[in-house]
């Protein structure tokens, strides 16, 4: 049998209530109580009963977290962190897998899973606006990623275009002149890639170097393959860039490849840099220099905006939140020593 909050409050000596507000962590319990209860719920190993908790308060403890690749190591790394974040709240967390199809992203979105869920955390791909407005579902929704959306909910998102001119920034400043491009998107203007090929444009333009479509190479998707794909069609063309910004690590990764196949030295020839800082990235051959976000901070504020929501500010204004991010500068920009 599990020790009970009568046990504890027997070992310390105080009442059933006085163990609950130390429990539930209630502010008005003076710290020698505190302590005191504390060192019964040490003794006896109590563990409190968070299922018990969550449905006293009208909740399941369980958040969603819709993503659009699980096999993306960016989207694997991410969930850990939410996961973390959301334990700190005795939250457990759902993931979903919308393979970033609009059906999907707005299947999750109008609370199929009302029944289970407290709330919503989703990093969509193909979503609109008008999807997020025509939303009936009530539960708390929280939005990570680069797309905008003009919608009355909260938004974790970093700086993509100030993260791409940073990236760019540091190929011209090892003296890098042909600076290319890959990973650009054909549809839906507002997607991170188009935010990040903005960046790469504006600060190209802001040092004088050439910012032409002939330095542009597109992809149909985000993965190694992609990045190869694109790496090759550029070199294909025979107008060699320097230096390459690829739309995230894993395309970097499948550039670099080609790169190499190619006889061209990384960095020496051409420099690279990519964008996620995925764990990958960091014991190739040659590491990659690459934009990291903060992805423990993104999963932080993404869970507190939530529980926020569920326990305290329903209804104030929707918040747009921007998580920090760095320029972690490797080997594939400098070579090694660096």
């Amino acid at each position: 049998m599990g020790v009970s909050l009568k046990d504890v409050a027997q070992r310390a000596g105080v009442s059933i209530k006085t163990v609950s507000n130390v429990v539930n962590g209630y502010q008005h319990v003076t710290p020698a109580m505190r302590a005191r209860v504390q060192q019964a719920i040490d003794e006896l190993g109590y563990r409190p009963n968070l299922t018990a908790r969550h449905l006293r308060k009208g909740r399941t403890g369980i958040i969603a977290l819709a993503l659009p690749e699980l096999g993306n190591p960016y989207f694997a790394e991410l969930a850990g962190a939410v996961i973390d974040a959301a334990a700190r709240h005795d939250y457990t967390v759902l993931l979903d897998h919308t393979a970033g199809e609009r059906r999907k992203e707005i299947l999750v979105t109008q609370g199929f899973r009302t029944h289970v869920i407290d709330g919503l955390i989703l990093s969509p791909i193909e979503l609109e606006t008008p999807d997020l407005l025509a939303r009936t579902d009530s539960s708390p929704l929280v939005l990570l990623g680069e797309r905008e959306y003009d919608a009355p909910y909260d938004h974790i998102v970093i700086d993509n275009v100030a993260a791409a001119r940073s990236a760019v920034r540091h190929l011209a400043g090892t003296g890098r002149r042909r600076i290319a491009f890959i990973g650009a998107r054909s549809e839906i203007a507002r997607q991170p890639a188009h935010l990040r090929l903005r960046g790469w444009r504006e600060e190209l333009a802001a040092c004088g170097l050439p910012h032409g479509d002939d330095l542009v190479a597109t992809a149909s998707g985000y993965g190694r393959a992609d990045g190869a794909q694109a790496m090759a069609d550029l070199l294909d063309r025979g107008a060699r860039p320097d230096a390459v910004f690829a739309y995230n690590d894993l395309q970097a990764v499948g550039a670099l490849r080609v790169l190499t196949t190619r006889g061209l030295r990384v960095p020496e020839d051409v420099a690279l840099v990519g964008f996620d800082d995925i764990e990958e990235g960091r014991y190739g051959t040659i590491t990659l220099t690459t934009i990291s976000p903060d992805k423990k901070a993104i999963a932080r504020q993404a869970v507190d905006c939530l529980v926020q929501r569920l326990t305290g500010s329903p209804d104030a204004p929707p918040r747009r939140v921007r998580p920090g991010f760095d320029l972690v500068v490797r080997e594939s920009t400098l070579g090694r020593g660096h």
